[in-house]
């Protein structure tokens, strides 16, 4: 096809698909920017393509997480940059809509509608799907919004992910098994901005799977906020595990790597653990939050589970695999938490030994049952707690790398690296490598001599073969 006839091929198309641009910007968990993704592909049959500049966007979406401290404040103050932005494109004749999705807008909807006329569309997270609908009503009505919890399940009604939107994600991508949480810590908003545990039918997450891999994709997380609860009907008609569903994942051609998040102590059980050791794919990494090493505490937070529980399930995890990788979270200045209690949590992470972590001060999220706790942590006495496991933690994490300089490891390359001639990927134990090396490994794994680290990274040397992109799975050489 001559470049003449190209030229008229695409201007055959329907105007709105050359024409129209959204830009999604995520904050928070890795939900987000899974449903970042799917609201892409939503948008997608309405004829929008993506960019990352806001300032050329038809769409503006924020997908908020509402997690941390001050997350609606953050909301509005990005609201306020978005809209010199949309002021700016009406004055060229051009209109921006500007929407507020995730959690955020799920529990304070109608506050943001209220303190936030420049807004168009505020959307919850099981609502998504409805994104099409919601901005023809704002067109039309000016403004919409939709944060119910509606009867059907969104997944339902969402198109397959278009190998567009799949190949911007690269080599590694989220997939969503399931979503919602039915524990209730007391510190936590999930429950009441996601929803009650729901899991997905098998052959649903399956396809997707196979679709990702189509596309090039290499590595899938399954991701949830419970995600070993899971409990999604399986095509025998019997509800499967998550340990059942990684096998089938780990069935699908080209999926190489397996890994999940995030974790509940409450629901590591045996086959889960055991597959650990049995499944060449599944990653030698486990994030598993525990929140605080103080039995009492841990009450507090509803946690169900004491911190010698927590020390047996990663002994049980080590024995099945003795090279993994753990991460986890934590939680200081919790109400109440007295310099005992944080010294529990201090012994043990000492006793454990993590590769990463997550750690914060509490912060009190409307609506949870702790914001109404008494006893609060002074903010100087929670921020020197914080220091001090933070340094533990960072001590461990160099004492892993540095643990690894040496090893062989295979490593799926994701991108080029931050200097030319570079590329970065990551090891099985999801450190970042980066390495001199051809742009033509960007979407493979390949062996590599781990040489040295430095501050976020490793770097080491490209093990020569002679089929570097043969991709025949994960094995890690001593």
């Amino acid at each position: 096809m001559s470049d003449l006839t190209q030229e008229k091929s695409r201007s055959a198309a329907p105007p709105a698909r050359a024409e129209k641009r959204v830009h999604i910007k995520s904050f928070g968990c890795q939900m987000n920017v899974y449903d970042a993704t799917r609201m892409a592909d939503v948008l997608a049959p309405e004829g929008y393509a993506e960019t990352d500049n806001a300032a050329e966007a038809d769409l503006v979406i924020l997908n908020t997480c509402h997690i941390r401290e001050k997350a609606a404040e953050k909301v509005y103050s990005e609201l306020g940059r978005l809209r010199v932005i949309k002021d700016e494109r009406a004055e060229q004749g051009l209109s921006t809509m500007l929407t507020v999705a995730g959690c955020v807008a799920q529990a304070e909807g109608a506050e943001i509608m209220r303190r936030a006329p420049v807004v168009d569309v505020v959307v919850g997270p099981q609502s998504y799907h409805r994104l099409p609908t919601l901005i023809d009503q704002a067109r039309t009505k000016r403004r919409a919004i939709d944060t119910d919890f509606p009867e059907e399940d969104k997944f339902d009604h969402l198109p397959g992910p278009s190998r567009q939107v799949i190949a911007r994600r690269g080599a590694s991508a989220f997939l969503t098994v399931q979503e919602g949480c039915d524990k209730f810590c007391t510190f936590c908003v999930v429950p009441y901005t996601r929803g009650a545990e729901v899991s997905r039918p098998v052959e649903r997450i399956l396809a997707e799977a196979r679709e990702l891999a189509a596309a090039g994709v290499r590595e899938v997380t399954l991701i949830g906020q419970n995600v070993n609860a899971y409990h999604g009907r399986g095509p025998d008609g019997t509800d499967w595990t998550l340990a059942h569903l990684a096998r089938a994942v780990a069935e699908v051609p080209g999926i190489a790597r397996i890994r999940y998040s995030t974790s509940h102590p409450r629901d590591m059980d045996d086959d889960l653990i055991a597959l650990h050791r049995d499944l060449a794919a599944f990653m030698p990494y486990l994030h598993l939050p525990v929140q605080s090493g103080a039995d009492r505490i841990l009450a507090a937070m509803n946690r169900k589970h004491t911190a010698d529980d927590y020390r047996r399930i990663i002994d049980r995890v080590r024995q099945a695999r003795p090279d993994i990788a753990l991460s986890s979270d934590f939680i200081v200045g919790f109400p109440g938490e007295t310099e005992a209690d944080f010294n529990e949590t201090m012994r043990l992470v000492a006793d454990i030994g993590f590769a990463s972590a997550f750690s914060f001060k509490y912060s009190a999220r409307p609506g949870t049952p702790a914001a109404d706790m008494a006893d609060k942590v002074p903010e100087a006495e929670a921020s020197a707690r914080l220091s001090a496991l933070q340094a533990l933690l960072t001590e461990q994490q160099k004492a892993f790398n540095a643990a690894s300089v040496g090893r062989t490891v295979d490593v799926l390359f994701e991108k080029a690296g931050r200097h030319p001639g570079q590329i970065a990927g990551k090891s099985p134990y999801l450190q970042a490598v980066q390495v001199n090396g051809p742009a033509a490994l960007v979407g493979t794994i390949a062996p590599v001599r781990l040489t040295g680290i430095a501050t976020f990274s490793l770097f080491g040397d490209l093990i020569n073969t002679p089929e570097p992109a043969a991709n025949l799975g994960m094995e890690t050489h001593a």
